[in-house]
C-alpha cells in the first residue's frame, strides 16, 4: 500500500522516480510508494517537473497543488498535495492504477 500520509495543507505523497522510462505513467505501487516513470532525463530538475506534470494530469490535480518536499536527487521523494486528503488521494491513485477494478 502506498504511505500516503496527512499534511497540514493536504497529503504527502511518497513517489519512487523512474526517470529515462519509456513513457510518462503511473505503473505501481513499490515499497509502500508510487512507481513513477517519466521520459525525460535526470537534470536539472525535468523528471522533477515530468513527474508533477504527470502527476497532476493522472490525479485531475492543478500542477499548482503538487510540490516536492523532499528528494530533489533522488530517485526517492515526497510530494505535497495540497487540498486533498490523504485518503482522497490514495482513492485517486487506486482509480488510474486499477481502472477496471469496481
Amino acid at each position: 500500500m502506498i504511505e500516503v500520509t496527512p499534511h497540514p495543507e493536504g497529503a504527502v505523497l511518497p513517489v519512487r522516480a523512474k526517470p529515462g522510462s519509456r513513457r510518462n505513467e503511473l505503473i505501481e505501487e513499490r515499497a509502500g510508494a508510487l512507481l513513477v516513470g517519466v521520459t525525460a532525463a535526470p537534470e536539472q530538475g525535468k523528471a522533477n517537473d515530468a513527474i508533477i506534470e504527470l502527476l497532476a494530469d493522472a490525479l485531475k490535480l492543478r500542477r499548482s497543488q503538487i510540490e516536492l518536499l523532499t528528494g530533489q536527487t533522488s530517485r526517492i521523494k515526497k510530494f505535497v498535495v495540497r487540498e486533498v486528503g490523504a485518503h482522497e488521494l490514495r482513492i485517486r491513485i487506486d482509480a488510474v492504477l486499477n481502472p477496471n477494478a469496481t
